[in-house]
């Protein structure tokens, strides 16, 4: 395998275990060469350190954590391999330019100093442009479930697709467009975990016959950052989490209050119990311009 190879396996081994002792020892083992000589290979294949790119990864899955959970930061300081508060609070500071209670407690979420993760010039931004919703009128249910930062890419494509099927139990067949509503706050009940509120919507227009106890919902008017994304539903959340962890900081964006929109145009009429869904997707990202 050439040099590329070996760091791209490297990185995406190195993603699942930031939580873990990470020494340059441990990682020479898991790649197999002496420490020095991946240093060197790390960096010419990269342009970066190794120990100084799994510190800023490291503090990037901590910064998500500040802003979607309520943990105590010294929890979140020791998860991620920190010995101390203090220590966690200068490498945080230095690298987001906040202590991380401020950072907690920012009306926005700024994108600066998030690391997304590196993916060696294979990632293409997916398209994207900024637009300016008027507040709209739709009509849905609002559903909720909890979970923690490590169950949220699987746990939320089955709750998306649980309340998909029940949002859409009685319609004949699938409706030509979808609104799906989000918002993530921490968990009153449990520190370490997001409760998450999501919406399944129509226009009024396309509502007769589809639902059943749907309420009135309002879509919030403002700015924001539209990516659109064409493939299975399966794929949905994978893209969101690129969304996040690549895009938003790569386009150095301040996420402001207000929910997620995601737009779906279906492009086939199968029945949501036959398998998944080709759809088209635009997601939407309340910012601050």
């Amino acid at each position: 395998m050439d040099q590329a190879g070996i760091i791209r396996d490297l990185l995406n081994w190195l993603e699942g275990h930031l939580d873990q002792p990470l020494s340059l020892d441990n990682v020479a083992a898991k790649a197999g060469y002496s420490k020095w000589h991946l240093q060197r290979m790390f960096k010419d294949v990269t342009g970066h350190a190794i120990g100084a790119y799994i510190r800023a990864r490291r503090l990037s899955k901590s910064a998500v954590a500040l802003r979607l959970t309520a943990r105590p930061i010294l929890d979140i300081a020791l998860q991620y391999r920190f010995d101390s508060q203090q220590t966690f609070t200068r490498a945080f500071k230095k690298q987001f330019s906040l202590t991380p209670a401020l950072y907690r407690r920012a009306p926005d979420w700024s994108s600066f100093g998030m690391r997304p993760p590196l993916r060696l010039g294979e990632f293409v931004m997916p398209k994207h442009e900024f637009i300016t919703l008027p507040e709209t009128r739709l009509v849905g249910t609002t559903q909720s479930y909890a979970c923690s930062l490590e169950q949220i890419s699987e746990f939320r494509h089955q709750m998306r697709k649980q309340f998909w099927q029940e949002f859409l139990s009685h319609a004949p067949k699938i409706p030509p467009l979808l609104y799906g509503l989000n918002e993530t706050r921490p968990s009153l009940e449990k520190d370490d975990e997001q409760e998450v509120f999501y919406t399944t919507a129509l226009p009024p227009e396309l509502a007769n016959g589809y639902i059943q106890g749907a309420k009135p919902v309002v879509l919030e008017g403002g700015d924001y950052v539209m990516f659109t994304y064409e493939g299975l539903g399966t794929g949905v959340q994978e893209f969101i989490l690129t969304v996040y962890g690549t895009c938003m900081p790569m386009l150095n964006l301040n996420r402001r209050k207000g929910q997620d929109i995601e737009r779906y145009y279906p492009v086939n009429e199968a029945r949501t119990e036959q398998g998944p869904i080709d759809l088209r997707m635009e997601y939407l990202v309340p910012i601050r311009r």
